[in-house]
């Protein structure tokens, strides 16, 4: 409540101060309608945890002028669904996995890279496997996680391509990662084309590596936001303040590698050597979106369109905006 002291003495006249009365109502009018004006909320699309454990060891969302609250799922499809129906703001990604969302028609734009390492997935059969290498993979049947358009197909067919096998002489099947790690745990599966953590976990339990990511894949991944949420001033801001404090977090988890993995263990409750292959491999880092990386994505949709793995061909140039974000030097 605004008190108005008006001295008797005072030559004002008493209009003048029913003005400057009603000023100061109006401006702590406003004042109040700020004040009770909701923050804006993100929700933050996340992947086995993974990008959780990041801020969450780094502290890095401390003090950030907007609500959040995380949205895990065990693989990007999945996750994608949930950006494609305005469940999350924000998704992280690999590079297929991107364009195979766009493919379906969800509404997001690339807005942030991320660079992890390509021994990070591959193909993984049961330690006392015949399976000597990709050739031997001609007649059986292979599982992907976890589903068409993952990481990990991009990098079967390119292994398949690689040791001279048609892709007709090998059976696909397409399995989520956690339905999959139980079957291939108790010797359902033969092969199996997965990525961290779960690719980690199954050589942790003696699975054998009969070909990892390297040379075939990129290692890039990217976090994208939904068009709408871009579209919000509100949110787009609280969108680029989230890319700020991202790559505030990969910088401190490059610099505290053991304070990050025991974070993480205790976040997903994986073994700490677990968690420490994870981390040290894992695409922590973020930056702007540059002309690099829309021509290195472009080549994956380009393959994946040639495979058949995307239907169509995707302009890798139209669903990115490297305007979002331009992190200052």
């Amino acid at each position: 409540m605004t008190v108005l002291l008006i001295p008797k003495a005072s030559k004002v006249s008493r209009r003048s101060w029913l003005k400057q009365g009603a000023a100061l109502s109006l401006t702590a009018a406003g004042a109040l309608r700020a004040w009770a004006q909701p923050q804006t909320t993100l929700v933050l699309g996340d992947q086995a945890g993974g990008l959780r454990a990041l801020f969450e060891a780094s502290k890095a969302l401390e003090g950030v002028p907007f609500a959040y609250r995380w949205a895990n799922f065990q693989g990007a499809a999945p996750l994608f669904e949930a950006q494609r129906s305005a469940a999350v703001d924000t998704a992280v990604a690999g590079d297929l996995p991107v364009l195979a969302a766009a493919v379906g028609r969800t509404p997001l734009k690339i807005v942030a890279t991320r660079v992890g390492k390509a021994d990070a997935l591959g193909l993984v059969v049961q330690p006392d496997s015949p399976l000597q290498k990709v050739a031997d993979l001609r007649g059986k049947t292979v599982i992907v996680s976890s589903a068409r358009g993952s990481i990990s197909q991009y990098q079967l067919y390119g292994a398949l391509e690689e040791a001279g096998v048609r892709r007709d002489e090998v059976t696909v099947k397409f399995v989520l990662p956690t339905d999959a790690a139980a079957a291939f745990a108790s010797k359902q599966i033969d092969a199996w084309a997965v990525f961290d953590p779960y690719y980690t976990i199954a050589l942790q339990q003696g699975g054998r590596i009969l070909r990892d990511g390297r040379g075939i894949n990129t290692a890039l991944g990217f976090i994208t936001a939904s068009e709408p949420s871009l579209a919000d001033p509100a949110r787009r801001a609280a969108i680029v303040q989230f890319l700020d404090r991202l790559a505030r977090a990969g910088e401190w988890a490059l610099a505290n590698p053991e304070a990050y993995a025991q974070a993480y263990s205790q976040l997903t409750r994986l073994p700490i050597e677990s968690a420490r292959i994870i981390t040290a491999r894992a695409s922590v880092t973020g930056r702007p979106v540059s002309e690099a990386d829309i021509v290195a994505l472009q080549v994956v949709a380009d393959r994946s369109a040639r495979d058949g793995i995307l239907p169509v061909r995707v302009d890798v140039r139209a669903i990115t905006d490297a305007q979002v974000w331009k992190r200052p030097a």
